[in-house]
């Protein structure tokens, strides 16, 4: 049994790690795709639908596919997802404008939501609580890891071959994955009352969320925070996701049931998540811009400054799953949203001459991005096995789901209102500025007045970032007052050895 539930995770680990590719391969394509589309390269809002499409899919849809992974079992959701995800990735490769790109990303976030919850709910399924941290912390690993290789993986093929080779490449990447799913992950499910499942719910959730960040998308951000449509549609998405908490109260089955289940410390647990999810989509899309903007990186050597942070993600993944394993998982928790938010604010610090600024022989840039991931990094596990723990065995993959949704609910409404705040602010920062014209004046004085007009614009920039990090430095540090209010650890019942044997012979 041992051997061959390793092997089973193995591959949950292996779709996981192809999903989490696919989800951070746009943070360092956003040039050639704009270029590609005709998009002037001063209008990148006009594609932060392609960002929140993936986002959106994402979070709408897990819930629901974790609740039909407990009632029809992880391997057929795994394939039926996998094989959309294909779909989507062919939508996207053939794309040439905004709104057939985001409807590709948009069928590629609904497939990839449930691979990474159905993988911890396997988690779940195959081992006892003691056990699962680090099981736990690995699997995260494994979502981490591939975002330290997705903006790389982007990065590269983008420049050895074109953006739109990426999302071809998925497809004999899926074959292989479906191959290894079929072969090793168990077919059945858990013993017991086949679970209900609860599609008006998920269905008003999703509305509810689209509804949310259809408001906040502005393309238009000179003119105001949010387009003339935002106060309608983020009344419209707060009226449906109230009508989603009712029914959720009243409904028999719920998509996710709380019944018998401490519920302060769970939503407390999930607000640790939405609030990490939120800081990383905001390192992800703003670091790679101040390399691009600040330093005048191209797209690789952006991804290139990324992987500080990138790389201690999964390190720290695995190191909070064993200290969770060991102290519980509060502590891990709220060291490690507190170590962020110190992070952040030392990004947020980030002087003009950022390439030299260094702490002794250590560049500072590195060690910033360093220490926020460390941080971010330490939550990953502790938040999964915290809920788990919280919820009975046959509920693992809606639960497993509402952590993820959580998380991602966090990079939604995070990289969706941030960029609307940023551009606005930044169109606010220099509506003063006009660009010298080469006329009437001397060579010599157009550069002079171009160097200071250019100088501005670095200045209204580096404001723009600074206030973006602030905001997330304030949101790590109440995560970490979050992290304080989940709890001790739980006494559930764990499922048997037997039980656990049983679901692999399936």
């Amino acid at each position: 049994m041992s051997e061959r539930r390793r092997v089973a995770i193995g591959a949950g680990g292996a779709v996981v790690l192809l999903a989490a590719l696919d989800a951070y391969v746009v943070t360092t394509i956003l040039v050639p795709v704009v270029k590609d589309l005709g998009i002037p390269i001063n209008r990148l809002e006009r594609v932060t639908p392609v960002l929140s499409g993936f986002l959106l899919g994402y979070v709408a849809a897990m819930p629901l596919l974790g609740q039909l992974s407990d009632r029809f079992g992880r391997r057929p959701l795994m394939q039926a997802c996998l094989l959309f995800f294909a779909v989507g990735s062919v939508v996207t490769a053939l794309a040439h404008g905004v709104p057939v790109l985001t409807a590709g990303r948009v069928v590629q976030g609904i497939a990839g939501g449930a691979l990474l919850p159905v993988t911890m709910a396997l988690a779940g399924d195959l081992w006892e609580e003691r056990q699962r941290p680090v099981v736990l912390g690995a699997v995260g690993a494994a979502q981490e890891l591939g975002s330290v290789l997705g903006p790389l993986y982007g990065a590269g093929i983008a420049a050895a071959l074109d953006w739109r080779a990426i999302f071809w490449i998925n497809l004999p990447l899926v074959a292989v994955a479906m191959a290894a799913v079929q072969y090793a992950v168990p077919g059945g499910r858990k013993g017991g009352p086949r679970p209900g499942v609860d599609v008006v719910g998920g269905l008003l959730l999703a509305l509810g969320l689209g509804l949310l960040v259809g408001g906040v998308y502005n393309p238009e951000p000179e003119e105001s925070a949010l387009p003339s449509w935002g106060p309608p549609l983020l009344g419209a998405g707060a009226v449906v996701l109230v009508v989603f908490v009712l029914w959720e109260v009243k409904a028999r089955t719920r998509l996710l049931d709380l019944a018998g289940v401490r519920r302060g410390p769970l939503l407390a647990t999930l607000g640790v998540s939405l609030l990490s999810g939120a800081a990383l989509m905001v390192t992800l899309v703003d670091v790679v811009l101040v390399a691009q903007t600040l330093l005048h990186k191209d797209s690789v050597d952006g991804a290139l400054v990324l992987t500080r942070f990138l790389v201690a993600l999964p390190i720290a993944a695995v190191a909070g799953g064993l200290l969770a394993r060991r102290v519980g998982e509060r502590w891990p928790m709220a060291a490690g949203m507190a170590i962020a938010a110190v992070g952040y604010l030392l990004i947020a610090g980030w002087p003009a001459d950022l390439a030299d600024a260094s702490y002794g022989p250590l560049p500072r840039m590195d060690v910033d991005l360093v220490v926020t991931g460390l941080g971010l990094g330490l939550v990953i596990a502790p938040v999964s096995s915290a809920v788990l723990g919280l919820v009975p065995a046959a509920r693992h993959g809606v639960a497993s789901a509402a952590v993820v949704v959580a998380r991602m609910m966090g990079m939604l409404i995070g990289i969706s209102a941030l960029s609307a705040w940023g551009f606005y602010r930044f169109h606010a920062l220099t509506a003063d500025l006009r660009p010298p014209l080469p006329f009437m004046m001397s060579k010599a004085e157009f550069a002079r007045q171009f160097k200071v007009y250019n100088a501005a614009l670095q200045d209204a920039l580096r404001t723009e970032y600074q206030e973006i990090f602030w905001i997330t430095a304030g949101m790590c540090a109440l995560g970490a007052v979050l992290a304080l209010a989940t709890g001790a650890r739980r006494d559930r019942a764990e499922p048997s050895a037997a039980s656990r044997e049983q679901i692999l012979t399936k």
